[in-house]
C-alpha cells in the first residue's frame, strides 16, 4: 500500500460544497486533492436555487459570469390553494444588491465549478472513495480506494468531509447527527411542461385536507430550457419503495432505491394539482426521495472537518442547503489557508464551528418551519424574509472573530456581510464601478479606508501594509483632488490629487454617488476589514487603525514580532 504526503488538504466529495472548498483553497495558494467515489457527475437537478449571496461569493472568485450565462432568473413564486391563486411572491431585491435569485441544475453548477478548479490546478479524482482515516496531533492518515481498485494510504495535514448526508467522515469522527425525518415520500422529475404559466416563476399548488391542513402538493422550479421545470410532489402510496437502503445508517434523506417514477406518474399528479392544464414531455430523469432535518453537534474535531450535507440536512424549502454549504466551505477555506501557510495559529480553525454551526441551526429550524406551515406563516416582514432567504442577513456578530463595534448599531458591524455598493469612480474609467469590482480577484483580506483627508488615509494605509493587509482608499463624495478631479487611480499623479493617499500602491476610488456612505454609515473617517468570505472583520475610526488591526490579527491567532502603531498626522 502506497503511503504519500503530497498535498495540504484532502477534500472528500466533489459536489458544489467540496468543489467550492477546493476553489477557495487553491485561490489562497493551498494544495488540495479532491476525491469522489462516483465515476461521474450525477445528471440530477437536485439543488437548483442559487441565492444572491452565493453569486456575490462567486463574483469575488471570478466565476460568476459563467454562472450567469448558464442560469435562468427566478423572478418569484405563484401560489395556489385548492386551485385558487393566492398572493404571489416577487423575489425582488433592493437596488444595492447586485444579483437576484437564479436557478441552475446541480450538475451544471458542478460542471462550472469543476472547470474553474481545474484551471487552478486541481482535477477531481473520480471513482476514488475514502474508506477510513485516523488522526493524531500532527496530521491525518487517510485510506483511499482508487478507480482501479488499488488501495492508497495518504498522509495529509487536514481533511474536509463534503461527502453528503451519509458522510463517512462524519461517522468516523463520531459526530452526533440529531434530528428526525418527515414521514412523507416525494418524487422528483426534470421535465418540459407545455402550459401558459409566466416564465421565471416557480409554482406551488396545494390541496387542503379535510382538517384544513396542507395535503397534496406540487412544486415546480423553472430550469434552463424552454418550458423545463424540476417538479416535486408527494409520492403516491402505490409507488412507495422499500426503505431499507435509505435507512441503512439511520438517515433517510435524498434519493432512494426503488421504482423510478415514469412520465405518466408525474403527469397524473400534474393533472390533479396544476393550476392550469399542462402536458409533460421530455423526462430527463426522475427519482423518489425522502427528507430529514439533522445537524451535527460540532463541525469538526481536531484536523478533520465537515461541511454541507455532511454537517446539516433539511427540507429544500427556499433552496438553502447547497448555498449554506458553499458558505461553509468559503468560511473554512480561508482559515485553513492561513494556518497551512503558517500565518495563523491552529486556534483559528475552532472559529469555523463557532461561526457556522449557529447559521446551520437557524437554517434547519427555518426550513422545517416553512415546510410545515409555509413561508407565508413566517412572522418576519416580507422584505426581511426575502433578504434572509437570499442569505444576505447571515451574520457572525456574536462570533469569536467579531471585535469591538464602532458607529451606529444599524450600520454594518464586524461579523455582518460587507454590502456591495455602486457609484465608485476613477478618473480613467468612463463608467461607475461597484465594490465587488474592486474586490474581485483579491483572495485575502482587504482593508477599506473611507475619508476625505489624504494624509489620514495614507497613514492608515501604511499601518495596513505593515500588518500585511492590502488597503483600498475610498474618498468621500465631496473630496476633490488638487486638479479638481474626482480622485481615483493608483497614484496622485494619476488623478488622486491632494485628497488621496500619496502611496502609489494604494488604489483610490471616489464615492461619487454617496452609495458607500449610505450603506456603510461611516459618520467620518472610518476603516473596514473585509474578510475573504465577504463578511466584515473589523470596523474602526481611522485614528485607531493600529489598535483595530492588531486586535483583529490577535483574534485570528496571527503572531507579530513588532506592534502596529498609528502614524502621527500633522
Amino acid at each position: 500500500m502506497a503511503h504519500r504526503t503530497t498535498t495540504d488538504v484532502l477534500i472528500v466529495g466533489a459536489g458544489p460544497v467540496g468543489l467550492s472548498a477546493a476553489a477557495e483553497l487553491r485561490r489562497h495558494g493551498v494544495h488540495c486533492r479532491l476525491v469522489d467515489r462516483l465515476p461521474a457527475r450525477l445528471p440530477y437537478a437536485k439543488a437548483v436555487g442559487i441565492q444572491p449571496r452565493t453569486l456575490e461569493l462567486w463574483d469575488r472568485m471570478g466565476l460568476v459570469r459563467a454562472v450567469l450565462e448558464a442560469a435562468v432568473p427566478l423572478r418569484g413564486q405563484l401560489n395556489y390553494v385548492d386551485g385558487r391563486e393566492q398572493d404571489r411572491i416577487e423575489l425582488s431585491m433592493p437596488p444595492e444588491v447586485p444579483y437576484g435569485f437564479a436557478a441552475l441544475p446541480q450538475y451544471e453548477t458542478e460542471r462550472l465549478l469543476e472547470e474553474y478548479v481545474a484551471r487552478l490546478g486541481t482535477v477531481v479524482e473520480r471513482g476514488t472513495g475514502l474508506e477510513s482515516f485516523t488522526q493524531d496531533r500532527d496530521g491525518v492518515t487517510a485510506r483511499l480506494r482508487t478507480a482501479s481498485g488499488a488501495a492508497e494510504e495518504l498522509r495529509v495535514p487536514y481533511l474536509i468531509g463534503c461527502d453528503g448526508a451519509h458522510s463517512v467522515v462524519r461517522k468516523t469522527l463520531g459526530l452526533s447527527f440529531a434530528g428526525g425525518a418527515f414521514q412523507e415520500e416525494f418524487m422528483l422529475g426534470d421535465v418540459v411542461a407545455d402550459w401558459d404559466m409566466p416564465s421565471g416563476y416557480g409554482v406551488r399548488s396545494t390541496r387542503l385536507g379535510a382538517d384544513g391542513s396542507p395535503g397534496d402538493v406540487l412544486v415546480c422550479i423553472p430550469l434552463p430550457g424552454a418550458g423545463r421545470y424540476r417538479m416535486s410532489m408527494k409520492l403516491p402510496p402505490e409507488l412507495s419503495p422499500s426503505r431499507e437502503a435509505a435507512a441503512r445508517d439511520g438517515v433517510a434523506h435524498g434519493p432512494e432505491a426503488g421504482r423510478v417514477p415514469s412520465l405518466a406518474d408525474l403527469q397524473a399528479v400534474v393533472d390533479r394539482l396544476a393550476p392550469r392544464p399542462a402536458r409533460l414531455s421530455d423526462l430527463r430523469w426522475s427519482s423518489v426521495f425522502r427528507i430529514s432535518h439533522r445537524i451535527v453537534d460540532r463541525y469538526g474535531r481536531g484536523r478533520v472537518f465537515v461541511a454541507g450535507d455532511a454537517a446539516h440536512i433539511h427540507p429544500p424549502t427556499g433552496a438553502q442547503g447547497m448555498n449554506t454549504g458553499v458558505q461553509d466551505a468559503c468560511n473554512l477555506a480561508w482559515k485553513l489557508a492561513l494556518v497551512v501557510r503558517g500565518e495563523a495559529g491552529p486556534e483559528l480553525l475552532g472559529t469555523y464551528d463557532a461561526e457556522r454551526r449557529p447559521i446551520g441551526e437557524e437554517v434547519v429550524g427555518r426550513t422545517v418551519r416553512h415546510a410545515v406551515r409555509g413561508i407565508e406563516a413566517d412572522p418576519e416582514d416580507r422584505r426581511t424574509l426575502l433578504l434572509r432567504e437570499a442569505q444576505l442577513l447571515v451574520s457572525h456578530r456574536d462570533g469569536p472573530l467579531s471585535g469591538v463595534r464602532y458607529g451606529p448599531d444599524e450600520a454594518p458591524q464586524p461579523g455582518d456581510r460587507a454590502p456591495d455598493c455602486a457609484g465608485l469612480a476613477t478618473p480613467i474609467a468612463a463608467y461607475p464601478l461597484r465594490l465587488l469590482d474592486v474586490l474581485r480577484g483579491r483572495p485575502g483580506h482587504v482593508v477599506l479606508l473611507y475619508g476625505s483627508d489624504g494624509a489620514a488615509l495614507a497613514g492608515a494605509a501604511a499601518v495596513a501594509r505593515t500588518a500585511g493587509l492590502p488597503a483600498v482608499a475610498i474618498l468621500a463624495a465631496g473630496a476633490e483632488g488638487a486638479d479638481g478631479s474626482a480622485g481615483g487611480g493608483a497614484a496622485p499623479g494619476a488623478g488622486a490629487g491632494a485628497a488621496g493617499p500619496a502611496d502609489p500602491s494604494v488604489p483610490v476610488y471616489r464615492d461619487a454617488a454617496g452609495e458607500f456612505a449610505r450603506l456603510y454609515l461611516p459618520g467620518g473617517a472610518t476603516g473596514f476589514v473585509v474578510r475573504p468570505d465577504g463578511q466584515l472583520g473589523a470596523r474602526f475610526p481611522l485614528s485607531g487603525t493600529a489598535a483595530a488591526l492588531s486586535g483583529y490579527l490577535r483574534a485570528l491567532s496571527v503572531r507579530r514580532d513588532t506592534p502596529l502603531r498609528d502614524p502621527v498626522v500633522a
